[in-house]
C-alpha cells in the first residue's frame, strides 16, 4: 500500500514539474518562435498568455469536475490531453497553430493540477499528507527554478520544439506511474458546476486580456479596443450577477468583504508583478535584446529562481516567531530593492544583475511558499478546499493580465525612448511598432535603425518599468501589512459566510 502511495505522489510531482516547464519554457523559446515563423509581436504575445488564461479560468470549473465525476479520471484525462497537444506543439506548422494549443494545453493543465491535488489529498493523511504536500510545492519550485535553464539546453540541442518534446515525455511518464495505481475518489456531497460563471469569468479575463494585446498594435482609441474593454465590463457585472444569485456559485464574493481573505488574494497578485512577469521578460531580453544564447539566459535565470528552492521552507520556520502576514510584507520589500537596484545596471553589468536578480528571488521566495498555506487559514478548516480554489484562480489567472498590461507598458515606454532618442524622424505609428518587435525580441525588425540605439532604447524603458514594478511592489507590501501583519488564532471570516 505504501509502495502504491509513493508510485502516486511520483505521477503527480512529474505532472507538476512538466507544468512550469510548459510556462518556463514558452517564455524562452518566444525569440527564437518569432524567427522561425516571422511572427508578429502580438502573436508572440499570445504563446504564454494563451496558455496562462485558459489555465486560471479554468481551474476552479475542473475542482469542480474532479470532485463530481473522479479525480483520477480528471487527472488522467488532463494529462492525456496535455501529453497529446505537447506533441503537437512540437509539430505546429505555424504561429496560429502553436497559439491554439497552448490554449488547449492550458485546458488540460487546469484538470490535471485540480485532479491531482484532489487525488492526493486522499491517499495521505495527517501529517504525512503535509510532507506530500511540501514534495508537490517543491518540485513545483524545481521546475520554477530550472526550466529556463533546461529549455536552454534543449533549444541548443533539438531547437525550441524539443521543448514540447520533453514536456510530452513528462506528461506520459506520469501516466504510466498513475494509470495502474491510482484509485478513484469522489466528493457524494460535490456542488453541480457553475456553467455560467465559468464561461463569463473565462470570457471576461479573454476579453481584458486581448484589449490589452492588441492596443498597442490597433491604437488604444480603436472601435476594437473599445468594444473588448466594454465586453470585458459586460461579463463582470454578469459574473457577479450569477455569482451572487446562483445556490452553488463558482466564487462566494461575500467573502472580498474581509480584510485578511482580500489581503491574500493580494499575495499572488503581487509576486506576478515582481517575479511572474521578469520569467517571461527576462530572457526575451537577454536573448532577444542582448544577444546571449538560450542556455546563458538560463543560467542567469537561476539567480532569480533558486531561491524558490530553499527560501519557502526557511520563511515557514520563521512563522514560530513571526506572523507570516509580516514576513510577506518584509518579503516584498526585499523583492522592491532588488527591481530597483536590477533598474540602475547597465546591461553589461553581469555580476551586479546576478547580485540583483538573487535579491530580487529571495524577497519574492517569501511570499511564494507562505502563501498557500494563509489562504486556507482565513476561513474555517472544512471550507479550505474553497479558500485554495479561490487562490489558485487568482494567482493564475492575474499571471496572464498582468503579463498583458506589462508587455504594453513596456511598449510604451520603448516607443517613448526611441522618439526622445532615435537619430531618425520616425512617425509615432512606426515607433510603437518597431517598440513591440524589440519588446517580443525581434531586434532585425528594424534594423535601419543603429543597434546601439534600439538597444538604447529598449533598457531605458526596461529599466523605468522596472522602477514602476518596484514601486508596486512597495504599495502592495504596505497593503498586506495593514491586511495581514497582525496575528490572529482563528479563522478572519465568519462561518456563515462560506456556508452553502
Amino acid at each position: 500500500m505504501n509502495t502504491h502511495r509513493y508510485t502516486i505522489l511520483a505521477a503527480i510531482c512529474l505532472a507538476a514539474l512538466a507544468l512550469p516547464m510548459s510556462f518556463t519554457g514558452g517564455a524562452v523559446a518566444t525569440p527564437f518562435i518569432g524567427r522561425a515563423f516571422d511572427a508578429s509581436p502580438t502573436e508572440l504575445a499570445w504563446i504564454t498568455n494563451a496558455f496562462l488564461l485558459s489555465f486560471g479560468s479554468l481551474l476552479m470549473a475542473a475542482g469542480t469536475l474532479a470532485d463530481r465525476y473522479g479525480r483520477k479520471r480528471l487527472f488522467i484525462g488532463g494529462m492525456g490531453l496535455f501529453a497529446l497537444v505537447s506533441l503537437l506543439l512540437a509539430v505546429a506548422p505555424d504561429v496560429l497553430w502553436l497559439d491554439l494549443l497552448r490554449g488547449a494545453q492550458g485546458v488540460a493543465a487546469a484538470a490535471a493540477l485540480a485532479g491531482g491535488s484532489a487525488a492526493l489529498a486522499q491517499e495521505f493523511e495527517g501529517h504525512a499528507r503535509t510532507r506530500a504536500f511540501s514534495v508537490l510545492g517543491t518540485t513545483f519550485g524545481v521546475g520554477l527554478a530550472f526550466g529556463p535553464l533546461l529549455a536552454g539546453a534543449l533549444i541548443e540541442w533539438l531547437g525550441w520544439r524539443g521543448i514540447f518534446l520533453f514536456t510530452a515525455a513528462l506528461a506520459l511518464l506520469s501516466l504510466i506511474f498513475a494509470a495502474p495505481t491510482l484509485r478513484e475518489s469522489r466528493n457524494p456531497d460535490a456542488q453541480r458546476l457553475d456553467v455560467l460563471g465559468a464561461v463569463t469569468f473565462s470570457g471576461l479575463l479573454i476579453a481584458f486580456t486581448s484589449a490589452v494585446i492588441l492596443a498597442p498594435q490597433q491604437g488604444w482609441n480603436s472601435t476594437l479596443i473599445h468594444t473588448l474593454f466594454g465586453m470585458a465590463a459586460v461579463l463582470a457585472g454578469v459574473f457577479i450577477y450569477v455569482e451572487t444569485h446562483t445556490q452553488q456559485p463558482m466564487l462566494e464574493l461575500r467573502l472580498f468583504r474581509f480584510a485578511r481573505f482580500v489581503g491574500v488574494q493580494i499575495l499572488p497578485i503581487g509576486t506576478c508583478y515582481c517575479f511572474i512577469v521578469l520569467v517571461v521578460l527576462l530572457p526575451i531580453r537577454f536573448i532577444g535584446v542582448e544577444g546571449d544564447s538560450a542556455f546563458q539566459a538560463g543560467l542567469k535565470m537561476l539567480a532569480l529562481s533558486a531561491p524558490m528552492l530553499v527560501v519557502p521552507m526557511l520563511a515557514a520556520s520563521l512563522t514560530r516567531w513571526v506572523s507570516a502576514g509580516r514576513l510577506c510584507a518584509l518579503g516584498f520589500l526585499i523583492a522592491a530593492a532588488g527591481l530597483y537596484g536590477l533598474s540602475t545596471l547597465d546591461a553589461n553589468a553581469h555580476g551586479p544583475i546576478i547580485a540583483a536578480l538573487l535579491v530580487l528571488g529571495l524577497g519574492t521566495a517569501v511570499p511564494w511558499g507562505l502563501m498557500d498555506g494563509l489562504s486556507i487559514s482565513v476561513v474555517p478548516r472544512e471550507r479550505a478546499g474553497m479558500a485554495a480554489g479561490i487562490f489558485n484562480t487568482t494567482r493564475v489567472a492575474s499571471e496572464g493580465v498582468a503579463l498583458a498590461i506589462t508587455l504594453a507598458v513596456l511598449g510604451a515606454l520603448v516607443a517613448h525612448h526611441l522618439s526622445v532618442t532615435s537619430s531618425l524622424a520616425l512617425a509615432p505609428a512606426d515607433l510603437s511598432r518597431i517598440a513591440q518587435h524589440l519588446v517580443m525580441g525581434d531586434l532585425p525588425f528594424a534594423g535601419h535603425i543603429p543597434l546601439a540605439e534600439l538597444r538604447s532604447a529598449y533598457l531605458a524603458g526596461f529599466n523605468t518599468l522596472l522602477q514602476l514594478l518596484a514601486l508596486f511592489t512597495l504599495v502592495t507590501a504596505l497593503i498586506v501589512y495593514l491586511f495581514l501583519g497582525r496575528e490572529v488564532n482563528a479563522p478572519a471570516v465568519p462561518e456563515e459566510c462560506v456556508t452553502s
